[in-house]
């Protein structure tokens, strides 16, 4: 058998991993042959590859981004969606014109999605996920997450010293547009004060009355954690209108930290390294069993799939039952909301 392994949307700790777990189980185990496309949906159509081997695919394991390249394509987006055929059989054609019996595609929700509707043309594919905001639905976890928190905790770990000394009110911003899992296990593991998730909102009296309530108590500073997709009312950054905000009506010295594309970039941890890992090979068993459009995920403590269309166009959001919000929440720490 002859399988394709793509990689699409923003790179996450951990793509290495996969497509070294794919690539080692295939060809190893199953005997198949394995071609990488490179930059995305893009390589598929311009039929732009590179051959993997075992060797080829030694030493990868602790390489951050993704040795294949990846892109968000647009023009992809825009021939799988559009209601004339011909752009469609373009798709199919660049899948068939590569002789492949499967093609495997790593990405976060836009991916999958657009995954699904591969499958629904007709096309062999599976999904495995990836991102580190770990809101891919269908999953307990992605590889990227693990990565992606352990900075984030380090970044808030380092910032209580310097809060401490100068009793400042810090602010820090965390990735996550629409869900905030990074910014709750990073600020709960980093002992914040104050976590705020989009998908809980805010009220800026809640967070005021927390600060002041905890330096009337004799605490020299507090820690904000701040997921970069909550809304706020200006055209600021999270951010800066709640540094602004917070230090105008407190008059505490306050100051933001913007972590960024660091929790991106870098070596994966060892836990995202085995997850890449164990989901890359269960992909490579899927093919394996003619088990197409499903996306591998984990379960609980298993290694599992499930269909692509039960996953497409859905998100993995926080709640307010989440175990840690409940958790945090009974320990006293602020959601913004109490």
């Amino acid at each position: 058998m002859k399988v394709g392994i793509l990689t699409s949307g923003g790179d996450a700790p951990g793509i290495n991993a996969t497509i070294r777990g794919v690539g080692k189980t295939a060809i190893n185990n199953y005997g198949m042959q394995v071609i990488g496309i490179q930059n995305g949906f893009s390589g598929l159509l311009y039929k732009d590859i590179v051959e993997l081997s075992d060797q080829s695919l030694s030493g990868i394991l602790n390489v951050g981004g993704t040795i294949l390249g990846t892109a968000r394509e647009k023009v992809f987006r825009k021939m799988i969606n559009s209601p004339d055929e011909k752009d469609r059989e373009q798709i199919k054609n660049a899948y068939h014109e590569l002789d492949l019996d499967c093609l495997i595609c790593i990405g976060g929700n836009g991916t999958q999605r657009t995954t699904c509707m591969l499958s629904e043309m007709g096309l062999n594919v599976i999904g495995v996920p990836k991102t580190i905001d770990n809101d891919v639905y269908g999953t307990d976890i992605t590889f990227g997450f693990d990565t992606a928190v352990n900075i984030a905790t380090e970044a808030i770990d380092r910032l209580h010293s310097t809060a401490s000394s100068h009793r400042r009110v810090m602010v820090i911003e965390l990735m996550g547009h629409h869900a905030g899992w990074i910014t709750l296990y990073a600020g709960m593991a980093g002992g914040a004060d104050i976590i705020l998730l989009p998908e809980l909102g805010f009220n800026m009296k809640v967070v005021i009355d927390k600060i002041r309530k905890r330096m009337e108590l004799g605490k020299a500073y507090s820690i904000v954690a701040v997921a970069e997709g909550v809304e706020v009312p200006t055209s600021e950054r999270p951010a800066a209108y709640f540094t602004r905000e917070i230090q105008e009506q407190t008059g505490f010295e306050t100051r933001e930290t913007v972590l960024g594309y660091i929790q991106r970039g870098g070596s994966p941890s060892p836990y995202d390294r085995n997850l890449g890992t164990l989901l890359g090979g269960h992909a490579a068993e899927l093919i394996h069993e003619g088990r197409f459009g499903r996306m591998v995920a984990k379960l609980g403590n298993q290694i599992s799939d499930v269909p692509l269309s039960e996953v497409a166009g859905k998100l993995r959001l926080v709640t307010a039952d989440t175990d840690l919000v409940v958790q945090g929440k009974r320990m006293g720490i602020s959601f913004g909301i109490w």
